[in-house]
């Protein structure tokens, strides 16, 4: 398997496919999930001629976990920079599924726009914490439990059971995930990053991009109400939004036919 070192020198597992030729899309998967669960949108991507590279982020799939200290929004935001220069991509579109979409504004905070033609954050409101001022935060995380909410593991918040997604899309997630990569308690190490990123607030970072944005929402998100995605793109000038019905948090696995649609008609403008 290919690997690119980072600059904090942690070995990055990712997979290339398509046309060395074509404009480059670089996908980022979310958390404990691995660059194969991107497997839904590769042939859609390969046949209209793009580049395509999938990232294993530190700690994922086959990556290094990496130092003590590496494991915060800044860093993987960081990675996605290092694989960018170290792959040479230009005018790139960055694809990010949930914690993979926030990693993007965690790296374009840092002035790290280089390379980068635009983004799509697939599934993921930029503040996870509820508030007066943004009611599109993860289920029932608010002030009174900030610092216990995420402390072992991620809670079910019982909006959308997996027998309500029916047997296709069960059997589209069992296929895209790997359960074993799933399994809990979390690692330490997980668990400061899970937390680090719930505590986040990415919002300022999406209203400076210099770069515009897709914000695409499963209708019937696990984790957080599908409006995250028209209040997200209301922040940008360049941004926009899309609602995939019939569609979970898992909303590239889940509708891939309709998410690949929205990524194309997104890549074509």
């Amino acid at each position: 398997m290919p690997k690119i070192s980072t600059s904090d020198g942690v070995r990055l597992n990712y997979l290339e496919s398509g046309d060395a030729r074509g404009r480059p899309v670089l996908l980022v998967a979310g958390f404990k999930a691995a660059a194969t669960s991107w497997r839904p949108q590769l042939a859609s991507l390969e046949k209209a001629g793009h580049r395509v590279l999938a990232l294993d982020r530190r700690g994922h799939g086959s990556s290094d976990i990496g130092p003590g200290g590496g494991h915060t929004m800044e860093r993987h935001g960081a990675d996605i920079g290092d694989a960018i220069r170290l792959l040479g991509l230009q005018d790139a579109t960055v694809v990010g599924q949930s914690m993979g979409g926030n990693s993007i504004w965690a790296l374009l905070s840092q002035d790290g726009s280089a390379g980068i033609r635009d983004v799509v954050i697939i599934d993921q409101t930029p503040k996870m914490l509820n508030s007066d001022d943004w009611p599109y935060g993860f289920y029932d995380y608010d002030a009174t439990n900030a610092t216990t909410f995420f402390a072992e593991s991620i809670p079910n918040p019982g909006r959308h059971s997996l027998a309500s997604k029916g047997p296709v899309r069960v059997a589209r997630l069992l296929r895209g995930m790997d359960l074993k990569a799933a399994k809990i308690p979390f690692t330490p190490a997980e668990l400061e990053l899970l937390n680090d990123h719930a505590s986040r607030d990415w919002r300022p970072a999406v209203a400076t991009s210099p770069v515009p944005a897709l914000f695409v929402a499963g209708r019937e998100s696990d984790f957080w109400p599908s409006e995250h995605a028209a209040a997200s793109a209301a922040l940008s000038p360049l941004a926009s939004s899309v609602v995939i019905d019939e569609a979970g948090h898992a909303t590239n696995i889940e509708q891939p036919k309709a998410v690949n649609e929205a990524l194309l008609a997104w890549l074509s403008r």
